[in-house]
């Protein structure tokens, strides 16, 4: 493991997400509750990087998430959209080269992430309004978005998830 990438690590106190293995940590979590214990709003601050392997596989939520590029090197997010279509986003420091350093995905498209080839890690964050609860989270299984989105095979092969990752543990 790389050091720089230990010590965010461990300055984070960052965990494993369930289902995803996404490294994160919930930052913000509002006291304030829409209904049934579900937060207005949250936040995460997370991790990509190769050592120890993090990515998000496919999911989808039913809010928009908000995404802030932090430091370190590009990551890249897989969108697919209900109509068919998708679109690779670019997340970087360096916005006058395409690079976003904030991005919504609307609610209802699929989406998986991982730090570029070559990179060394890339943190972000996510903020969401409502908050995040696991019972929003909807895993992507491979075989139902492949037949949706052929030309996106080896993105789902890669980030694609099994039946058994379909849900958050509650």
């Amino acid at each position: 493991m790389l050091p720089e990438v230990e010590a965010l690590i461990a300055h984070y106190k960052l965990e494993r997400l369930p289902v995803e293995k996404t490294l994160f940590k919930q930052t913000y979590r509002s006291q304030q509750e829409i209904r049934n214990g579900e937060p207005y709003g949250t936040a995460i601050i997370a991790l990509y990087c190769d050592e120890p392997h993090s990515v998000s596989l496919f999911h989808r939520l039913p809010v928009d998430e908000v995404w802030h590029f932090y430091s370190g090197d590009p990551l890249r997010l897989i969108l697919l959209y209900p109509d068919g279509s998708s679109k690779d986003v670019i997340m970087g420091s360096d916005p006058l080269k395409g690079q976003q350093v904030q991005f919504v995905v609307p609610a209802g498209v699929w989406q998986a992430g991982h730090m570029l080839s070559g990179g060394r890690y890339s943190l972000y964050g996510c903020t969401m309004a409502p908050g995040f609860t696991n019972a929003m989270f909807e895993g992507g299984i491979r075989e139902q978005l492949i037949a949706a989105y052929p030309d996106r095979v080896d993105d789902i092969n890669w980030l694609g998830c099994t039946e058994d990752q379909r849900h958050m543990p509650a």
